[in-house]
């Protein structure tokens, strides 16, 4: 028998790191509030206090990596750049062989 696995959105995490920050109850009686294991709240805190203290969003969901503004700008920058150098060097192509079907 297989335990089936529930994902949780980036809303219920924040909302339950929330009531943990906000109340003076412990992250187990949070999570017995909403029906959730404790360790997954006590994790949610501790990625909030991480990712919060380095200035980069908390829960960014599955496969999506926690990227600051600024490395998500830079990263943007970087594969126009690359895509600018690949469409520079087909046009340096491109020349040199007009270039030589010119010359008899």
């Amino acid at each position: 028998m297989t335990a089936s696995k529930h994902e949780y959105t980036a809303e219920f995490k924040q909302e339950a790191v929330r009531l943990v920050i906000s109340s003076q109850k412990s992250c187990a009686e949070i999570a017995r509030n909403l029906g959730s294991p404790p360790y997954l709240v006590v994790r949610w805190k501790q990625q909030h206090e991480q990712k919060g203290a380095a200035g980069r969003p908390q829960f960014t969901g599955r496969g999506v990596p926690a990227l600051s503004e600024q490395e998500a700008r830079f990263r943007k920058l970087e594969r126009e750049l690359e895509i600018t150098r690949q469409e520079r060097d087909i046009l340096k192509k491109a020349v040199a062989c007009l270039g030589q079907n010119r010359r008899p």
